[in-house]
């Protein structure tokens, strides 16, 4: 009887340190989810104030975990904001500075060589997914997302494809697949048989299903609710006196709304919530003025920042930001501390117990313990630039932030603490912290030569609209 109870002691003892091992595990090597959205805007959000567009499941990921108000994208376009967060590198170092057309399809490149956060993942074990659109080369360059340390991919490769809600192909993988019925228009009237963010929302349960036993990485870049305003459904707002583009912009924001609560849904029927993190932000600011017709129905500008996509002012700059970890990242927290998209991959690697390669040296920062409670990390600066037309740059250093819009327009100087909104320009006043912003302007970036400061645009055909 006694050997029988050392047995059973010897057996709860070993259940228990499998179960605390397997705590453990799960607390540092959590799934990781980032919910990337195409020119979401702050002021879109209920959790932010919005009015008019309904986004329950949103709201209520803000609830269960924690809202920044100051949370940075990589630029204000999408192919060097995604590039800034996927490689950890702000557009000062990143290989990508802009949007820039190759061929009839796809975007410039990343070189060969580029360490991503989806290769640093991978190599921990992680399982890795792009669902939604790429936008940093084709398949048959050193820039497809099956080079870069994605298993699996499926949406549009091109941005310019991406324009279309009803393409006519989609790709799997590598794997061009067509969609009968659709007319892959550009503008507002395009229609067709197979809406193609329905498809894309699938895609991503699939891959949470599949991999619901090992770590996983998901990056989820939906294109919702960017620049074509196309929908299938105006669903609640069908019948609302508003334009057809005010419903359409509503319900395509609800939709992304609503599909990323069926990810959070399937997350707790998996009885996968406590082991994932989920991040959700948009890659640059509103892509139409908060002050046009569409702006100022939707209130965009009640936070008072100013500019929008492709300005670096706060508006352009600033992202609509939660994550959700139930019982690691604080339920009902409002954080004004800043952080940028460049710190995701030093965090990423953190929470999977990745090494980084010798010699890599990241610009961002880890959040693990800013995402647990903690304060923001210190740093010296941060730093933007963006090459669509004339060349822009601006640095943020404590609370005072610098904008320069070219290479011979004159800094411009505010102080964040109590001018968010970038109405009274300081620089005559404070030499001296006009002379440091233009030391950062200076030293914070590589030289490259796709990417020189200028003051005219780049050339023809080289800046498209993303």
């Amino acid at each position: 009887m006694e050997k029988v109870a050392a047995v059973k002691r010897l057996f709860l003892l070993l259940a228990l340190f499998a179960c605390v091992c397997g705590e453990v595990s799960a607390a540092v090597r959590p799934n990781l989810i980032f919910v990337l959205s195409d020119d979401l805007a702050q002021g879109d959000l209920g959790c932010y104030g919005q009015q008019l567009i309904q986004t329950p499941h949103l709201d209520r990921l803000a609830r269960e975990g924690t809202r920044y108000t100051q949370a940075y994208c990589g630029t204000t376009v999408c192919a060097p904001s995604r590039t800034s967060l996927i490689t950890g590198l702000h557009t000062g170092n990143s290989p990508i500075r802009a949007n820039r057309e190759i061929g009839a399809e796809g975007q410039k490149p990343l070189p060969a060589g580029t360490l991503t956060v989806a290769q640093v993942l991978k190599s921990a074990g992680y399982a890795t997914a792009c669902c939604g659109k790429w936008g940093m080369g084709m398949f048959d360059t050193t820039g497809s997302p099956l080079k870069n340390g994605f298993d699996h991919f499926f949406g549009y490769n091109c941005q310019r494809h991406a324009h279309s809600y009803f393409p006519k192909y989609l790709y799997r993988d590598d794997q061009r697949f067509e969609l009968p019925g659709n007319d892959g228009n550009t503008k507002v009237e395009g229609k067709g048989a197979i809406y193609a963010q329905n498809l894309i929302a699938d895609e991503t349960l699939k891959f949470v299903r599949a991999n619901a036993d090992r770590p996983f990485f998901l990056y989820y870049s939906i294109t919702l609710p960017h620049g074509t305003f196309q929908i299938d459904d105006q669903g609640i707002y069908q019948d609302k006196p508003w334009t057809t583009q005010q419903k359409n912009y509503a319900a395509m924001v609800t939709r992304l709304d609503s599909d990323v609560g069926r990810l959070l849904a399937l997350l707790k029927e998996l009885k996968l919530d406590e082991r994932t993190l989920v991040m959700v932000a948009g890659d640059n600011g509103s892509s139409f003025n908060p002050t046009s017709e569409l702006g100022r129905h939707f209130q965009q500008a009640a936070n008072g920042l100013r500019g929008f996509k492709r300005e670096l002012y706060e508006g352009g700059l600033r992202q609509a930001a939660l994550a959700r970890w139930p019982g690691v990242v604080p339920a009902g927290r409002v954080s004004h501390e800043p952080w940028a998209f460049w710190d995701f991959l030093p965090t990423a690697a953190e929470l999977a117990g990745a090494q980084l390669p010798d010699g890599f040296k990241p610009d961002g920062l880890s959040l693990v313990s800013f995402l647990k409670g903690g304060a923001a990390p210190k740093r010296d600066y941060f730093y933007w630039e963006l090459h669509e037309g004339p060349s822009l740059q601006a640095a943020r250093f404590g609370d005072w932030k610098a904008v320069k819009n070219g290479l011979s327009a004159k800094t411009e100087l505010y102080d964040l603490a109590t001018d968010a909104g970038e109405k009274s320009d300081l620089a005559a006043s404070k030499p001296e912290l006009v002379a440091q912003a233009e030391a950062i302007f200076k030293t914070a970036r590589t030289d490259h030569p796709d990417w020189p400061l200028r003051d005219r645009p780049a050339g023809k055909g080289k800046q498209k609209q993303q």
